[in-house]
């Protein structure tokens, strides 16, 4: 049975049309995805399902008396802890607990000829209460913010939590109400491996429907059966996981494209007869009527063929190619018995690192275990509690911070100016070089501070590029790109000829690009492959 239905939906936003002719149904039970570029109208596309925003054209059908639950809408926490945010999904519970309270308050003092109702009526409360879930209530809770990550932060007030923590706080708080219809946009960002995995399986367990947006690929193989393509406001719909989508899209596209050069032959072939018969009939003394009505049948037969668009064999992707400076020594960054503590807790205490010449290590854990607090050690630009730093030569290091632009001076500057600080470059010659970005027309000289995260990482890229470095430091670098970017990113990683050491959650991008990960945790850093004493070829 369909739980949601959209019928030839169509919005538009600040002019331009996001959605066009949309039109898809899911059933109950089904974990679905949305996919496509930045900018595509995912999130819009979400927006219209949850009632938030009406459809130009179109309806949204949901299942009459389904709940439907948004991660988007994170949940208004002043005055409260985080336990009690979460609390909040048992409402009907706590209805119930707050009479079994009262009637407990009037059994202390009830005089013998009312005893016998009270207690029959703290019975019924609690079958109610039982029925409810009430009993499991606080199992649930700490169940669902130890597999999220926020189970430290259940005493701590909502309004003290950073922004990542508010958004793993809605999530938790979403799976907790378990909704008919579970909408979660972008769940994966703040989480780490840990996380992940915690997800995946609670999403495969999941008794409701789920409707969700990620570019983590791993993430969407793991739990979806069914994926819509979202482009150029047209929904194309695919059974499966992701790389099943990914190999079925590429053979329509094969398709597509042969029914379109064989249509286009054929207008060729008939174009050519219409001149040839019109040649024909003015030819002939006098002209030949029969011919003449001949060609204008074949014209009125050309008008009416329903025109097979030229199907787009690749989205539009950015242009990334780092160019190595010259090479640096054998040994590049190191650090031997290194300690360091924040706050009177150790962050890890003597762990060891070598990195070498065309290396490819990644550093993964659990959120706060320290990951880039050592790669800030290991650039200097934070002192060890302990222990030492090394530092090869000829070294020409390129930063790829998960927080970028993020200072209020650099949100001030146009996308053009930044480019061209580290560029040389003629105005012309820079928009040029920035269009390889997906930056066009008037998108350069845009504030850096309007652009959205993907914009931002894609710009921070292309500085990279220009800057011709022989040493590659990613903190996230996926977070908020798109897959087309992910895919070119990690070409470009795997093409440079350079060192590289990442800090990333990505699965994907992780098990393409590095071939020696190592995980901390505890203060501890250790082969991945190690880690537990089983051998793990992929994360």
């Amino acid at each position: 049975m369909m739980i949601c239905q959209a019928d030839h939906i169509k919005k538009n936003i600040a002019g331009n049309e996001i959605l066009h002719d949309v039109s898809f149904s899911i059933n109950d039970g089904e974990k679905a995805a949305v996919v496509g570029a930045n900018g595509s109208g995912k999130t819009t596309l979400f927006n219209l399902i949850a009632r938030l925003e009406p459809p130009d054209q179109g309806a949204v059908s949901i299942k009459k008396g389904a709940t439907v639950g948004y991660l988007r809408q994170l949940p208004d926490g002043e005055g409260r802890t985080v336990r009690e945010v979460l609390k909040g999904a048992f409402a009907d519970c706590l209805t119930v607990e707050k009479k079994m309270r009262k009637v407990e308050e009037m059994l202390a003092d009830a005089p013998p000829g009312k005893l016998e109702k009270l207690l029959t009526d703290y019975a019924v409360l609690q079958e109610k209460f039982q029925q409810a879930g009430g009993y499991d209530m606080d199992y649930r809770i700490e169940q669902v913010a130890e597999g999220v990550g926020i189970a430290p932060l259940l005493n701590r007030s909502f309004s003290s939590l950073s922004g990542g923590e508010r958004t793993k706080t809605g999530l938790a708080l979403q799976l907790l109400m378990a909704p008919d219809l579970l909408l979660l946009d972008e769940p994966t960002n703040h989480l780490d491996i840990v996380g992940l995995e915690w997800l995946e399986q609670y999403i495969r367990q999941y008794q409701g429907t789920v409707l969700l947006v990620s570019h983590d690929r791993r993430f969407l193989d793991r739990t979806t059966d069914k994926i819509f393509d979202l482009e150029d406001g047209e929904i194309s719909v695919y059974f499966g996981n992701y790389s099943n989508f990914v190999k079925e899209k590429q053979e329509r596209l094969i398709q597509a494209f042969a029914a379109y050069e064989d249509q286009q032959k054929k207008i060729r072939k008939m174009k050519e007869t219409i001149k040839r018969l019109k040649e024909w009939a003015n030819q002939s003394s006098p002209p030949n009527a029969g011919l003449h009505r001949r060609a204008k049948s074949m014209e009125k037969a050309l008008d009416r063929i329903e025109r097979l668009k030229k199907p787009k064999m690749e989205a539009d992707k950015m242009t990334l190619n780092f160019q190595s400076a010259r090479r640096t020594g054998d040994r590049v960054l190191g650090c031997k018995d290194l300690t360091v503590t924040f706050c009177g807790h150790v962050l890890f205490s003597r762990i060891s690192l070598e990195l070498f010449y065309r290396d490819r290590m990644a550093i993964i854990g659990p959120n706060g275990s320290g990951k880039t607090t050592l790669l800030k050690c290991l650039l200097g630009e934070i002192k060890p509690d302990h222990g030492e730093v090394r530092a090869g030569t000829n070294l020409n290091i390129g930063i790829l911070s998960q927080h970028v632009f993020e200072e209020q001076g650099e949100k001030e500057r146009r996308v053009i100016d930044v480019f061209r600080e580290h560029a040389s470059l003629a105005e012309g010659e820079a928009r040029h070089e920035l269009a390889k970005f997906l930056f066009f027309g008037s998108d350069v000289f845009k504030k850096v501070g309007t652009l959205s995260g993907g914009e931002r990482v894609r710009l921070r890229l292309a500085d990279l590029m220009v800057k011709k470095v022989n040493v590659l430091i990613l903190d996230e670098p996926t977070n908020h790109l798109d897959i087309e970017s992910r895919e070119v990113l990690e070409e470009a990683v795997r093409r440079f000829q350079g060192t590289v050491l990442a800090v990333s959650h990505d699965r994907y991008f992780l098990n393409r690009c590095f071939q020696k990960i190592f995980w901390l945790q505890n203060g501890k850093l250790q082969r991945y492959e190690e880690r537990g004493g089983q051998e793990k070829n992929q994360i």
